[in-house]
């Protein structure tokens, strides 16, 4: 395996620990199927694809589903994103992506600022995403803001020159 192959290898580890960390936080724990504020059944860590009401789940089938779930969304930001993403940008969209779906980010302008290479304005983007069923939501306000932080960190991150 080549050094470069390797690196990609660490740094996509390294976004995905920080995504796990971002999406675990903001969507919590719950074992137990709920609504959404949308009314979507969700359990876990904000799984809806399989959730049932009345499902209960052990923390080894959350955990599954969120791995499964974010590999999700980080393959969908790859397939989508034309441009090279430093880990926290990378890990913040797989964050929002995880949250909004693969549909509604390839239909953003978000995505497209991001493939015309205006990383910042791609991240600025993030906190227009604050609505769901047509309120404004504190807990996406917060997400968001958190994603963009993380985000333009990474925009910043390689943007600096090596030392």
């Amino acid at each position: 395996m080549s050094l470069k192959s390797r690196i990609a290898i660490g740094a996509t580890a390294g976004a995905l620990s920080i995504a796990t960390a971002v999406v675990s936080y903001y969507e919590g724990y719950k074992p137990t199927t709920y609504r959404d504020p949308v009314g979507i059944p969700t359990i876990c860590y904000g799984h809806t694809a399989t959730a049932r009401m009345g499902q209960t789940l052990s923390q080894e089938e959350c955990t599954a589903l969120l791995e499964a779930d974010l590999g999700d969304a980080f393959t969908a930001v790859d397939r989508r994103a034309q441009v090279e993403l430093p880990p926290p940008t990378q890990a913040a969209l797989a964050s929002f992506v995880y949250n909004v779906g693969e549909g509604a980010f390839a239909r953003s302008t978000l995505l497209r600022k991001l493939n015309a290479g205006d990383l910042r304005g791609a991240c600025n983007e993030l906190s227009r995403w604050v609505y769901a069923g047509g309120r404004k939501l504190n807990g996406l306000v917060k997400r968001r803001a958190t994603e963009r932080e993380l985000c333009l960190a990474g925009v910043e991150q390689s943007t600096r020159p090596a030392p």
